[in-house]
């Protein structure tokens, strides 16, 4: 059983002199092994049960000696007036160790059983691989925590390790120098992803009185990029609709160029939210992968990116014809293979033969393939979304507005949709134009 302080702890049943004990065993901070026996002074005989209940109860109830948390330091019980130290019990003794752990042991351990100083003499690289489990507590998406923890992996933790700068020595400037070193390799915004988790990291550093002074607070955050994305004319999308029929691609390409919808939006799409009568859909399940101890987990959420991301949108003929027809198709696979059929994904649009679901992260690499081997022009998978709005603006003329675009797709605010498509939007400046030009003569 994992105690709160992340060292494994395990009960076992001995008998000893016709009487059942309870043995605790685990290894402390320096990785010496260690055993703590307690009496149940229950008769061997009929009482193994009750003695395997005991052993529950003192197991989760143990609470590990300070002595095998904090290497080195003399236990005072009389000055201490505690034989134990743990969250609830924690002193100035304890915290203020100034004892080094050895880094082969860190990766058993966790922050809230360190003193403060011994979680300043920590290679930042270290404290920031031990902050996550604390991000990860927190009510956060886990794509979100996803991001964290690959960012830490490769490039904050690597950088910072070869540095071998302390937390507590960590300055304004050391962050500094590796923001202007990441710049020279990635876009601005994706050192924004690195600041954001360095910047938590040290707010909770200087929040328990790991640091007195918080060095991201003269650090310069990079400016966010204003990103252009590509977008395809009508034909092309026209083309490209063509060339995907009857894919896997037919069904993120369809709803992607057409309705803006995101790659895990278009994943997401189950039967149940479309409405063929009244000819609308809904907008309101995703699919995301994740990788969690170096294993990929699927996360299926009736959530959006943001509440505004989940929405009603009407179902044109065509795309309704299309989709009746892939439904039908779906049906007498499921009538083909039938116990061979993934009965798990029935709902969905996104599934093979065999009712697998087809990932997120499929659509983004075939999506290249089919472009590199039809002689398409290179865009990504989400510039489909920008051609969505762009000939949703240019062939709208003056009808349809930035406001409607942000419905369409989906966005939080007007502020974001206008960031991105305000220099499209042409039409209404020409309208605009018009206006003046009748109410002024040059």
């Amino acid at each position: 059983m994992k105690k709160e302080f992340d060292i494994d702890v395990k009960s076992y049943i001995r008998q000893k002199n016709d009487s059942f004990y309870v043995v605790l065993i685990y290894k402390n901070i320096a990785g010496k092994r260690k055993e703590k026996w307690f009496p149940t002074k229950l008769p061997v005989r009929g009482n193994k049960k009750k003695a395997e209940s005991m052993a529950d109860d003192i197991l989760r109830n143990f609470v590990i000696p300070a002595e095998d948390l904090y290497i080195g330091q003399r236990i005072d019980t009389k000055a201490t007036n505690a034989k134990f130290l743990n969250a609830d019990n924690t002193n100035d003794a304890f915290q203020n160790t100034a004892i080094e752990i050895p880094r082969e042991r860190l990766s058993e351990l966790s922050l809230n059983v360190l003193g403060k100083e011994q979680v300043a003499n920590l290679l930042f690289s270290d404290y920031i691989k031990m902050f996550l489990p604390v991000v990860k507590r927190r009510q956060i998406e886990i794509v979100t925590y996803n991001g964290y923890e690959a960012n830490v992996k490769s490039p904050i933790g690597p950088y910072f390790s070869k540095k071998a700068i302390k937390l507590k020595d960590l300055t304004g400037k050391d962050i500094q120098e590796f923001y202007d070193e990441q710049l020279r390799r990635v876009k601005p915004n994706t050192v924004i992803h690195y600041h954001a988790i360095i910047r938590l990291s040290l707010c909770y550093a200087r929040k328990q009185g790991y640091i007195t002074v918080n060095p991201i607070d003269e650090v310069d955050k990079p400016e966010k990029n204003q990103y252009v994305g590509k977008f395809y004319s009508a034909e092309e999308l026209k083309k490209l609709f063509e060339t995907v029929k009857d894919t896997y691609l037919e069904i993120p390409v369809l709803m992607g160029g057409f309705y803006g919808l995101r790659r895990s939006e278009c994943v997401g799409l189950r039967w149940s939210a479309f409405d063929f009568e009244d000819n609308i859909f809904y907008v309101n399940h995703t699919v995301n992968v994740v990788v969690e101890d170096g294993k990929k987990r699927i996360i299926a959420k009736d959530r959006a990116k943001t509440k505004s991301s989940l929405r009603a949108l009407p179902l044109n003929e065509s795309v309704k014809t299309r989709l009746l027809e892939l439904k039908e198709k779906q049906e007498q696979y499921i009538r083909k293979f039938k116990s061979s059929y993934n009965r798990e994904w029935d709902d969905y649009l996104m599934v093979d033969e065999l009712g697998n679901l087809i990932l997120p992260d499929y659509v983004t690499d075939a999506f290249a393939r089919v472009l590199r081997k039809n002689n398409l022009r290179k865009i990504r998978f989400h510039d489909l979304r920008h051609t969505c709005a762009t000939l949703l603006l240019n062939k709208g003329k003056g009808t349809v507005t930035i406001k409607d675009i942000q419905l369409w797709l989906g966005h939080s605010d007007f502020a974001t949709t206008a960031n991105i498509y305000s220099h499209l939007d042409a039409s209404s400046k020409m309208a605009s134009l018009g206006t003046l030009s009748d109410a002024v003569e040059l």
